[in-house]
């Protein structure tokens, strides 16, 4: 019969919290990809925002009707 051991992964969880080794974010999500994380949500909130700025400025002028 095979054993599965849940108890693995929290205390290998709890290991690393202790050691002050544990990465923030999900599990299985590297260094890497958590720490980039804020950047990338910025970058987004940035875009949306430079969107919005050039579709109000479009408006603002306004385009010749052509006819």
């Amino acid at each position: 019969m095979l054993r599965v051991d849940l108890d693995a992964p929290a205390k290998q969880g709890a290991l690393e919290a202790l050691a002050g080794t544990s990465t923030s974010g999900r599990p299985g999500r590297s260094p890497e990809a958590a720490e980039l994380a804020a950047p990338r949500q910025e970058i987004e909130r940035l875009r949306a925002t430079v969107t919005e700025q050039a579709v109000a400025l479009h408006l603002h002028q306004g385009k010749p009707l052509r006819g």
